[in-house]
């Protein structure tokens, strides 16, 4: 089917929405594997903690160039077999895992930061269709449904990654030991296996799963204009960005303080536990510093097992508080917990920090998009997701180009204290929400 539809859509299934998102376990679980374990596996190739900020600048920049090009394609793109977004979710998927497989075979840092470019790159050209994919197929009113669909599978990938290299040892009694290029076993064991559930998962979704044909009429005149010009989609991210819906805007300076905070959790929490609350050191005692990792990434999967749980709750929450007032209460508790962080010494208390910050988590994921619903046009979702993207991996650029100075010059490479600078961006983001944003429907 290649004409526009243009009737209203159907209510679909519990199993046909869970068929749509079910991909997003797999994108989810390698983004944990890497989010987890990076930082470690550029410290066991012998990165300093000053140069970790730098060495993770893959993430947002791929993000800032691919999302918005790979939105603008995907609005413009209907595959007679595959429709809209499944070709991207294809070869996303294909080329994320050769890269995860190959990640944990790096022998040097630079090669670890080159393949964490091209699987960045990789995963962004899967993940970004997949929050449009939800907009396409579901009617308004299922659309949250639909989001709490991919949540789910968000939570419940995480926890599991979080686990795995622990379990990996406990079960089937893969060794600490280094491998030949100096990364632990059990770590790359992780990755193997990531590589194989994100291909399995996306493809899933893939072939299972449908699509509607643009609902534009002139979808295919306005595409092939589209052609005329290599100008053509930058200019409309341009028009894009300058008609920015006046929800986008408010929320700029929220996701502008959250995302550092988060992005200087995932420089640091793992490898300061580690090293800080476990003692270890990932070049003169590698065993004990991989255990404080596990017990980090399993802290981690707890976190993620309360988003999971917490986000059947915020229906209830937004009832209560509206969407601002839970978003930003959310924020908060999320701050606190990464503040708390730095003042631990017994490590069971991280399973409660990392559960505040597992409230903050399903807010992030959720309420940003909520408050801008109904803000977007439906013929651009794809640009405007990747325009909000902006708003995450700018100041995570910032971040990554600034802090590995802070962390030599100020902090004394202390791990521990960037997690608590992180929890007070999240109580500034809290702020900022509670100040300046409105439930503004319309551009």
């Amino acid at each position: 089917m290649s004409t526009a539809y243009t009737g209203p859509k159907p209510r679909l299934s519990f199993w046909q929405i869970w068929n749509m998102c079910f991909g997003f376990f797999g994108i989810q679980f390698g983004w944990s594997l890497q989010m987890g374990n990076m930082s470690a596996i550029y410290e066991f190739l012998g990165a300093s903690a000053d140069e970790i900020p730098g060495l993770w600048l893959a993430a947002p920049m791929t993000g800032l160039l691919v999302q918005p090009i790979v939105g603008y394609l995907s609005d413009r793109t209907w595959h007679p077999t595959l429709g809209r977004r499944r070709p991207f979710f294809l070869v996303g998927a294909i080329l994320s895992s050769l890269a995860l497989f190959i990640m944990p075979n790096s022998s040097e840092v630079w090669m670890a930061a080159g393949t964490l470019w091209i699987l960045d790159s990789c995963i962004n050209i899967t993940m970004e269709p997949f929050r449009a994919f939800v907009a396409d197929n579901l009617d308004e009113e299922q659309q949250s449904y639909g989001y709490a669909m991919q949540s789910m599978f968000i939570g419940a990938a995480s926890f599991i990654a979080g686990f795995l290299p622990g379990l990996l040892v406990t079960w089937l009694g893969v060794s600490r030991e280094k491998g030949a290029g100096g990364i632990p076993q059990n770590i790359m064991w992780s990755f193997y296996i990531g590589s194989a559930v994100f291909l399995v998962s996306v493809l899933y979704t893939v072939f299972r799963s449908q699509e509607y044909p643009p609902s534009d009429p002139d979808w295919k005149q306005k595409r092939n204009a589209g052609k005329a010009s290599l100008g053509t989609g930058f200019k409309e991210i341009l028009i894009a960005i300058r008609e920015m819906p006046v929800a986008m805007k408010q929320l700029a300076l929220v996701q502008f303080l959250t995302w550092p905070g988060l992005f200087l959790m995932w420089f640091y929490y793992s490898t300061g536990v580690a090293a800080d609350i476990f003692g270890g050191d990932a070049q003169t005692n590698a065993i004990r510093y991989t255990e404080g990792l596990e017990y980090a990434n399993a802290t981690s999967a707890i976190l993620n097992l309360v988003t999971f749980a917490f986000s059947f709750t915020i229906p209830f929450w937004v009832r209560r508080l509206g969407k601002k007032w839970t978003h930003t209460v959310c924020l908060l508790l999320g701050g606190l917990g990464l503040i708390s962080v730095n003042f631990i010494e017994t490590p069971w208390m991280l399973y409660v920090s990392m559960s505040l910050v597992g409230i903050a988590w399903a807010s992030i994921l959720s309420m940003p998009y909520s408050l801008l619903a109904g803000s977007i046009p439906k013929e651009k979702t794809g640009i405007y997701m990747g325009i909000f993207n902006f708003f995450i991996v700018l100041p995570e650029i910032i971040a990554a180009l600034s802090f590995g100075k802070i962390m030599e010059n100020y902090l004394g490479n202390d791990r521990l204290l960037a997690v608590l600078i992180g929890g007070l961006l999240l109580c500034a983001a809290a702020l900022v929400c509670a100040l300046f944003v409105r439930n503004t429907p319309k551009r």
